[in-house]
């Protein structure tokens, strides 16, 4: 006859849930990597565990407008919500663009952030 398997270590009689908790940070870091083809937002803590990312494509731009500015400031603005909401207060910009976009990559984010 089989032996029924036992449950062993912390999740004995503990409830197992489906999603993490999420932490209170009040410090990050949010690293923007812009090209041509896709924007990519990516919001750290200062030790640099990823909290939360957006993309343009994950905003629901396809093809080329991926590569536009308010597909940028989309992302932006989808990362940045989701981590004020975990409590976030001051962030330092870490922004990697091409020489071409700079300056409009630049103005997006920065309204934004203040959107």
């Amino acid at each position: 006859m089989a032996k029924p398997i036992s449950k062993i270590g912390s999740r004995r009689n503990g409830r197992i849930s489906s999603r993490k908790s999420a932490r209170k940070i009040p410090k990050g870091i949010i690293h923007v990597q812009a090209s041509f083809n896709n924007t990519i937002v990516t919001v750290t803590d200062v030790r640099g565990r990823v909290v939360s990312w957006a993309s343009a494509g994950t905003c629901g731009f396809r093809g080329t407008k991926r590569g536009t500015p308010f597909a940028a400031q989309t992302a932006a603005g989808n990362a940045i919500h989701t981590v004020v909401e975990q409590g976030m207060q001051r962030a330092e910009v870490m922004i990697k663009v091409l020489v071409l976009e700079e300056t409009q990559h630049y103005e997006l984010f920065a309204e934004a952030v203040y959107y």
